[in-house]
């Protein structure tokens, strides 16, 4: 792969497809937001209206996943079609031992965790070769927005000022929509089907809302508790705008939006951070995200109950904009066929893993690895590995080292280990995941028991 990989013109100009019979695709991507905080949900008090009513338009899927609950390996599945272990991009960050024994050492190893991104097709590529643009906002970890294949973005990124997840990008949201609208007007202009990474820093941290959303959970919530809810709605109302704004267009119709968060999120009630089995672990408060298809005239909404994952986004899209197949094929599954038809997802099972922040040896994913996790129907099945967390240590207890098994049907919550119960069952779905992701080979890597 190419750095800074140009869109070959004679794609441009024998793609086959006129653009109005190739859909826009605006991928919508919330940041830090747990599974539950939706009013179409039922949360009692987060009031979300916009996305709401996209999901009275949309094939919701209410048991969606990410493989991983970190922002970064999160994004870089949703843009490669890869799981972390693949793509190498297990963590946010370089370890800081690396920066501990010599900083020039550690701006190297940022520098080489960007590159990673070289070795894959990644969606804005796959797409600008069918004639798309694309435009990136909000979080971005990978260099500049180009490094990723966009054509158009906000992202500067690393080495420059503020580049390490976003710096211009991040603007995005808080401070308006208009970068988004002025690209919708170019392709529109230019007659140019496009696709839209929309990940605004929204509703991370700094939770600091705007006093019109405030003012709705003051009072009735710990102030903590009030400012996450009142950074969801902002964030709510700016997907509404973006959304409209299609209509204002004229090509909503025409428009496959995908809506899902990077991450979880468990809003502790007296501090500014996240609670336990939230952001980062992989247990549901951190790997759960209700996942939003729709495209009107082409799939009819419901409410389904299979599960899906963030690594079926990439081979849908690829499928449902007609862009060729990458050069390493992707693992997900290609939804496109079942969003139409309404018929069930031949899935036996969904598998994810978490590594630690810091990434203690990028050229080793196992040297981070803290847990492998397999969901196959109601049962989901943790596996704890010896893995080093560096900082963060308070996130990553793991004070359980023995498999664990929920029943998540009974317990969404996880709040009783059934392991001791079903060791057959146990036994069959740690087998599952050695299938999925082998280890037996990595001797550095040791699994409690």
């Amino acid at each position: 792969m190419c750095l800074f990989r140009l869109i070959p013109i004679i794609a441009l100009l024998t793609c086959p497809l006129a653009a109005a019979d190739r859909p826009n695709v605006l991928l919508i991507i919330s940041d830090d937001q747990a599974w539950s905080d939706y009013s179409f949900l039922g949360h009692p008090h987060v009031r979300t209206p916009h996305i709401d009513q996209l999901a009275t338009q949309s094939v919701v899927f209410t048991r969606g996943y990410v493989p991983t609950a970190l922002c970064r390996p999160s994004l870089m599945t949703m843009v490669t079609g890869h799981y972390a272990h693949r793509h190498g991009v297990t963590g946010n960050d370089p370890s800081p031992k690396y920066a501990e024994r010599d900083s020039e050492l550690y701006q190297q190893r940022r520098h080489e965790l960007i590159s990673y991104i070289d070795a894959f097709d990644t969606l804005p590529e796959l797409l600008g070769e069918a004639g798309y643009l694309s435009h990136q906002s909000g979080k971005w970890w990978e260099g500049n927005y180009r490094r990723g294949g966009f054509t158009h973005g906000m992202t500067r990124g690393f080495p420059q000022p503020r580049g390490r997840h976003g710096d211009d990008g991040l603007k995005i949201g808080r401070e308006g929509l208009e970068e988004c609208f002025d690209f919708i007007d170019r392709a529109t202009d230019e007659e140019k089907p496009f696709f839209m990474w929309y990940a605004p820093f929204l509703p991370h941290t700094p939770h600091n809302p705007p006093v019109r959303f405030l003012e709705k959970y003051e009072g009735n919530h710990p102030l903590t508790v009030a400012k996450y809810y009142a950074m969801i709605e902002w964030f709510d109302t700016t997907c509404g705008d973006l959304i409209g704004y299609l209509e204002k267009k004229n090509i909503r119709d025409n428009t496959l939006i995908i809506y899902i968060g990077d991450n979880g999120w468990i809003q502790h009630p007296e501090k500014r951070g996240y609670d336990q089995r939230s952001k980062q672990t992989p247990y549901e408060g951190g790997i759960r995200q209700p996942t939003l298809y729709s495209f009107p005239g082409k799939f009819e909404p419901a409410h389904r109950p299979e599960l899906v994952s963030s690594i079926d986004i990439f081979p849908t899209i690829i499928a449902a904009t007609g862009a060729g197949n990458p050069s390493i094929p992707t693992p997900g599954l290609n939804l496109l066929p079942y969003l139409k038809s309404g018929s069930a997802i031949p899935r036996e099972a969904i598998f994810g893993e978490s590594f630690a922040h810091d990434i203690a040896d990028i050229e080793k994913p196992e040297a981070s690895l803290l847990f492998r996790w397999c969901i196959r129907g109601r049962w989901k099945l943790l596996l704890t590995y010896d893995g080093e967390v560096n900082r963060y240590v308070s996130t990553h207890p793991r004070e359980e080292r023995r498999p664990q098994l929920f029943d998540l049907l009974a317990d969404p919550w996880e709040q009783v280990n059934r392991a001791a119960d079903h060791p057959d069952l146990v036994a069959e779905l740690a087998q599952m995941i050695e299938d999925w992701y082998p280890l037996q080979e990595r001797k550095a890597l040791t699994r409690f028991d």
